[in-house]
């Protein structure tokens, strides 16, 4: 026989458990971005969003990530078509823009002023963001460098987003050795493959789980 005592102790932790799983309510990431969110090169379940969305939910958090990128988007054309993306059932935002504004060598400034307005427009709805960039390699001059590598690190704290300031800074760690026994990018030399994005998500992914931590379902 049970002592009473262990039994009301146990009862209690099965109650505790079935009322926090109760409250729990799904959550929905808005992925706005550019190829490397919208997945070029790669079967629909290897891109960044469904290999997020599947780690996030392995990670505890219940969630569906929209997949809002779109191949060669620069931030003008983030910021154009934000207002219709941020639908009703949005919780959190992620924001992955700024490469193709760097590959065409759009002025630092204007990438700035764009990610500016979208963090605004994101943040006055009140909704947890995340910001995430890339790094601008040494060729396209120290000064540019310098400007636009700010953006990402001053603009988060500006609006106290979470902030990943090099998207493929997994794969940049590597030697270009190792990427290629790895194959973690694509042949272009641009695109993660799915290996690369697998490497990718598994350092996106604990900064993704800072903003949905953050969300409210029930605003």
């Amino acid at each position: 026989m049970r002592a009473p005592g262990k039994v009301l102790v146990a009862g209690f932790a099965t109650f505790s458990l079935t009322l926090s799983g109760a409250m729990a309510e799904p959550l929905t990431l808005l992925a706005v971005g550019d190829s490397l969110t919208q997945g070029y090169g790669l079967p629909p379940e290897d891109g960044l969003v469904p290999q997020l969305e599947s780690w996030l939910n392995a990670h505890g958090a219940e969630v569906t990530v929209i997949n809002a990128g779109v191949s060669g988007d620069t931030t003008s054309g983030g910021r154009a078509r934000l207002s219709w993306s941020l639908t009703p059932e949005v919780d959190a935002v992620m924001i992955e823009l700024g490469g193709n504004d760097m590959l065409r060598g759009q002025p630092p400034e204007q990438a700035r002023a764009n990610l500016d307005a979208m963090l605004a427009e994101v943040t006055a709805k009140g909704l947890p963001v995340a910001l995430v960039g890339l790094a601008v390699p040494g060729n396209y001059g120290a000064d540019y460098q310098m400007k636009f590598n700010a953006i990402w690190p001053e603009l988060g704290a500006t609006y106290e987003a979470v902030v990943v300031e090099n998207l493929l800074a997994p794969i940049a760690a590597k030697t270009p050795e190792e990427r290629a026994s790895a194959g973690l990018m694509q042949a272009d030399g641009i695109h993660p493959s799915a290996a690369g994005v697998k490497l990718v998500v598994e350092a996106l992914g604990p900064k993704v789980l800072e903003v949905l931590a953050q969300a409210n379902p029930a605003r």
